[in-house]
């Protein structure tokens, strides 16, 4: 159809549409909030076109874009809402609240004296109460373990760093990992960073995880691979129907880590720009994938701004791989739901824990630059398949976590043993500090009042995990990510599996196969 006949399909519709809001709004029955409407019938429009292209009204925007934000202006604390109570879980390390006195464990219950504890308190109330502009002031009135009495604080706002790579450490004397959960703003830099540290540190072969990161910039991504590879070899390309949105990343400069075993850890949360570095570095023989396959996001967006203050996220074009794979998995453009429940209907396939049960496709059989097989058909394939261990998962630990007791448990052992654990090297504590049975009754006794019913059988069996995770949030008020990752990766099954499969990753860079 030429351009013209296009136009005039676009202005009918528009007028019918028109007339229809019109009669709506005159002569319907009862009041009706129009921009409600107007919001409800774009979302819906929106869903016939594919999963990911999105409407993002004006009172979402804020939360929305924050997400990829580098920083944000607010007070800085890191928080969470259990029993519709806000905790501080952290003061962010040189922000306001840390200057003012703020503590993990302490109750945020008054913002500028308005009660905040209460039934419905949601993320988004918190942040449209304690974020705003550099320069502001907020009171927030406090409770505090062993305090007699609530304790006011007036905090002046300030512009808060967010870091999008959670922790970067040495697991061994030659081992490196570095954490990123989303490809945000800063997240190259903070790669960099961590990257020049390890290397500092006598790091030879490094391990990146990417469980469960959603994606983020794409920009980000690709330079991220780039510090990796070599050579102007390609990274990832795009084809949209318009020309304007084709586009070819190849790596161009030289890189901090172009030499080297490198592990890249992936799962069914791994989407989008985490599927565009890991299939990169698959596609290149330069690293070994290890985990399960990852979510399949291959859509790209591009925001755009509308004239009210909303968003339109328009789907442009599709990611492929160097191989030519196209990382997005099918879709029906009639049946959303189905897309939604895709990883539901994996878990009731067998596909988190048996390898056998993924099904490839001949017909989409692609080859990496030194010959071996990968499969497209959506998601990233690992090399090295690890089931999901559900061992000690049972109903009793999915309760305490679905009620925040454990962190309510370790948020009050911080306060009540700040002076003993700070005296310790995170060294020492990951070392020598043991959970005991007389903490692990302490949490089911907090859980038996919270309304969680003692299941005996089931706690023997999370016993051991239930003893991982106290610790890890210990350690997370005391030292940060820093005093949390090296600890909770004791249970993660991924993390284990990769540790045992150097050799492999070896194979993989140099390109020969062990006699």
């Amino acid at each position: 159809m030429n351009s013209d006949g296009s136009k005039n399909n676009i202005t009918q519709s528009f007028k019918r549409y028109y007339e229809i809001l019109n009669y709506v709004e005159n002569d319907y029955v009862d009041t009706v909030n129009m921009d409600e409407l107007v919001d409800f019938s774009i979302v819906k429009m929106l869903e016939k076109l594919d999963p990911h292209t999105a409407y993002i009204p004006k009172k979402d925007i804020d939360i929305a874009r924050s997400q990829l934000e580098g920083d944000f202006e607010g007070i800085g604390i890191e928080f969470n809402i259990i029993k519709d109570t806000i905790y501080v879980v952290a003061p962010i390390s040189g922000g306001p609240s840390e200057a003012v006195g703020l503590m993990a464990g302490d109750k945020i219950v008054k913002v500028d004296d308005k009660s905040v504890a209460g039934a419905g308190i949601t993320n988004g109330d918190v942040f449209s109460k304690l974020r705003g502009p550099k320069g502001t002031k907020v009171k927030v009135t406090i409770i505090r373990k062993n305090a007699k009495k609530p304790l006011d604080f007036v905090i002046t706002r300030d512009k808060i760093p967010t870091y999008s790579v959670d922790v970067s450490y040495m697991v061994d004397q030659t081992t490196g990992y570095i954490k990123v959960s989303r490809f945000s703003a800063n997240t190259y830099t903070e790669f960099k960073q961590a990257l020049s540290g390890l290397k500092a540190k006598g790091m030879k072969q490094l391990i990146i995880d990417l469980k469960d990161n959603p994606g983020g910039y794409m920009d980000r991504a690709t330079r991220i691979v780039d510090e990796l590879l070599d050579d102007r070899k390609l990274i990832v390309y795009t084809d949209g129907k318009d020309p304007r949105y084709d586009s070819r990343i190849e790596a161009y400069m030289n890189g901090d880590f172009e030499k080297g075993p490198v592990i890249v850890l992936i799962n069914e949360g791994s989407a989008s720009a985490s599927e565009i570095v890991s299939g990169a570095l698959q596609d290149n023989d330069r690293a070994l994938i290890v985990g399960r396959r990852s979510f399949g996001k291959g859509l790209v967006q591009m925001p755009i701004p509308l004239s009210d203050g909303s968003e339109l996220r328009l789907t442009i074009s599709r990611y492929y791989t160097p191989s030519g794979r196209s990382i997005q998995k099918p879709y029906d453009k009639n049946n959303s739901d189905d897309y939604s429940s895709d990883l539901l209907k994996r878990y009731q396939h067998g596909e988190f824990f048996h390898a056998d049960s993924i099904k490839f496709n001949d017909s989409l059989k692609y080859k990496t630059t030194k010959g071996r097989y990968v499969y497209g058909g959506g998601g990233i394939m690992p090399d090295i398949f690890v089931p999901r261990d559900t061992t000690a998962f049972t109903t009793y630990l999915v309760e305490l976590f679905n009620k925040n007791i454990i962190r309510e448990y370790t948020l009050d052992y911080y306060s009540n043993n700040k002076e003993e654990l700070q005296k310790m090297t995170f060294e020492e504590f990951k070392k020598s500090f043991a959970v005991t049975d007389k903490m692990l009754k302490e949490v089911v006794d907090l859980a038996t009042r919270s309304g969680v019913k003692y299941k005996e059988a089931d706690f023997n069996k999370s016993k051991s995990m239930l003893r991982n995770n106290i610790k890890a949030y210990i350690g997370r008020s005391v030292w940060g990510n820093s005093g949390f990752y090296p600890i909770i990766n004791e249970t993660d099954e991924i993390y284990l599996s990769a540790l045992k499969q150097w050799d492999k990753a070896k194979e993989i860079e140099s390109g020969k196969k062990k006699k």
